[in-house]
């Protein structure tokens, strides 16, 4: 998650600034008239006013990912950096683990447990990927399956799917996966640490760092790579990769109606960004987000030459005058704020606030701060339900549902 430097320290910072926190916008009312014809639609709810949390539950050891099995309303899943996964079942905290990997798991600075992922098929098949750094360090993709107790998975991994060699720095292992909407696993790989991409892993195609990869998992063991990957006949680009040119992707989602591809990408020096790829215009395939040959929109380094042809620029850009390193939230799909639907919520880890925006066009709109959503507290992921309510986490142990004022 982190950017130049110490997030922690620079959340310090920032609230030794003593940065105000503005005053909450009075929410807002709409009244419309009865429609006296039967036919008429119903109105668009209009978008609620103010947003605050209802706690969930506190206590949870420094929180890296909260999400659910397909269709699954009672149960939500969240990742301890340790190595644990728990449940939390109609409200309660289960006293079990549903996994506990913490003998595998390297946990300095971004390392841990970092990404779980249900298969489409889960109440069929029973499994579910989790991705992880080892005591080495190094990356991997892990397949389990859960016992005959459905909140306890089997102690033993039924395949591993994948391993990555990490260089020595304790950053940059980004480790969200995520279910496409064609059915095939994508994970995500930072650059490897380090300040400055020092090894250039971020515009090469011949190592998975910095970059998002896209696996077929349907098999019985490993992986097979999709023959439409776009590299699949570019030796020796790795044919398992979906895009590159990331530095520290944390947190990247599916907007679950229309399939198009929210990546947020931690910066170094001075800015965060967010990326998006149209479904409908082939969701990213191949691009290059131009890391190390730029940090969002601006040269990283302009003493070496910038040659920013290919590179596809984000659509959403924020200094560090307001934050340090991007949170990757998710496009809103639920139904307790229905006015909302549609809206990409996003955070920031040291600034501990939340923001939105609307895609439209091709640009985003709507961008909206939310002053009630503020976490005093550093945030580490966002996460989603069964039923598309969205969560935050915080590194103090809190899961908090964004819900309506």
């Amino acid at each position: 998650m982190q950017s130049e430097g110490d997030p922690k320290r620079k959340g310090r910072q920032l609230v030794a600034t003593g940065m105000a926190v503005l005053a909450l916008v009075a929410g807002l009312t709409a009244c419309s008239k009865k429609s006296t014809t039967s036919t008429s639609p119903s109105p668009t709810p209009a978008p609620p006013g103010s947003l605050g949390y209802q706690l969930i539950k506190s206590g949870l050891n420094f929180p890296t990912f909260l999400t659910a099995a397909p269709g699954d309303t009672s149960r939500l899943f969240v990742l301890e950096k340790g190595g644990t996964i728990r449940i939390i079942k109609s409200g309660n905290l289960l006293a079990t683990p549903f996994l506990d990997v913490s003998s595998q798991i390297s946990t300095g600075d971004e390392q841990g447990l970092l990404g779980m992922a249900f298969d489409p098929s889960f109440a069929i098949n029973g499994r579910f990927y989790i991705s992880y750094t080892d005591v080495a360090g190094d990356s991997h993709i892990d397949r389990y399956v859960v016992s005959a107790n459905p909140d306890v998975a089997q102690s033993a991994a039924q395949s591993h799917i994948l391993s990555v060699s990490q260089p020595p720095e304790v950053n940059h292992k980004a480790g969200m996966l995520e279910f496409g909407p064609d059915g095939d696993l994508y994970a995500s790989f930072g650059d490897g640490g380090g300040q400055g991409d020092p090894r250039g892993t971020g515009q090469t195609k011949t190592d998975m760092l910095g970059s998002l990869v896209r696996l077929d998992v349907r098999g019985n063991s490993g992986y097979g790579i999709p023959g439409d990957n776009p590299f699949v006949a570019s030796p020796p680009a790795l044919g398992e990769l979906w895009d590159y040119g990331l530095r520290n992707p944390w947190r990247f989602s599916f907007d679950r109606a229309t399939g198009d591809l929210y990546i947020a990408d931690v910066g170094q020096d001075s800015y965060e960004e967010v990326d998006v790829a149209s479904h409908a215009s082939g969701g990213g395939k191949g691009a290059n987000y131009g890391w190390s040959i730029t940090e969002a929109n601006s040269c990283f380094n302009p003493n070496t030459n910038c040659n920013r042809t290919g590179i596809t620029f984000p659509l959403l850009v924020y200094d560090h005058g307001s934050g340090c390193a991007v949170i990757g939230g998710y496009v809103y799909r639920g139904a307790a704020m229905a006015g909302l639907r549609g809206t990409y919520f996003y955070g920031d880890h040291c600034g501990q606030w939340v923001k939105s925006f609307k895609l439209s066009g091709g640009a985003a709109t709507q961008q909206k701060g939310w002053p009630d959503l503020n976490t005093n507290s550093n945030i580490t992921s966002f996460g989603e339900d069964a039923r598309g309510e969205i969560y935050v986490l915080t590194e103090g142990g809190d899961v908090n549902r964004i819900v309506a004022q």
